[in-house]
């Protein structure tokens, strides 16, 4: 999978997590190939209505529920033919890449290990553990917030001491909008930039009736 000489620079797609607040980056995870596809799908918000409800029938209560799909695959062939500059695929082949997607959705140790002292000292923990902010970033124009609400591995390849050394994540996530995300936080706001970015897109895409056969008066 290696790229071919002269061939042009390409961005990589990847996440930036942040905390829960928005205010800090912790970390960037970076796909080794950007995906081939992506699956994306848009479930309107309409109001609610019964047979012969003419005041609700055009009204939409909010942003649609958007959906994505796509697959990322990570290869340790390339570092494995340099061993010397690639100790941590020669030890653990692509493993380190796997944990850095398999940690976005799951608490950290320490976190749970704090809640289970809380709750050992009697503390009634009603919240849940605070959760970082994920952004999945496809390019500079596209910045969503995005929960991962699916995840499945298969891995393809080992080294002699089993190590996975090709593998292909399926990943399936849900964009956060400002129907999910509270006013004035971080997420919103990059939800918010990124709907008025459609928007614009789709202002400047004039197409005039008498294209689809209209005259100018319907």
């Amino acid at each position: 999978m290696t790229s071919f000489p002269g061939a042009p620079q390409v961005l990589k797609g990847g996440f930036v997590v942040m905390d829960g607040e928005g205010k800090k980056v912790e970390r960037v995870v970076s796909f080794q190939y950007n995906p081939d596809a992506l699956t994306r799908a848009l479930a309107p918000r309409g109001a609610k209505t019964e047979m012969g409800d003419r005041l609700e029938g055009l009204r939409l209560t909010g942003m649609p529920v958007e959906t994505l799909k796509l697959d990322v695959e990570f290869d340790a062939t390339d570092r494995l033919e340099k061993p010397l500059g690639n100790k941590d695929a020669v030890e653990n082949g692509i493993a380190s890449d796997l944990a850095t997607l398999e940690t976005l959705i799951a608490p950290r140790v320490a976190d749970t290990a704090q809640a289970q002292a809380l709750a050992g000292t009697g503390t009634l923990e009603i919240l849940p553990l605070p959760s970082p902010l994920i952004l999945l970033v496809l390019g500079r124009n596209r910045l969503l917030p995005v929960r991962i609400t699916d995840f499945s591995i298969i891995e393809e390849a080992f080294d002699p001491r089993l190590n996975p050394i090709r593998a292909r994540v399926s990943l399936g996530m849900r964009v956060l909008s400002t129907e999910d995300l509270a006013w004035g936080t971080k997420g919103a706001e990059l939800f918010r930039a990124a709907q008025s970015r459609r928007e614009k897109l789709a202002d400047a895409r004039k197409t005039p009736v008498q294209a689809l056969g209209l005259s100018g008066t319907l």
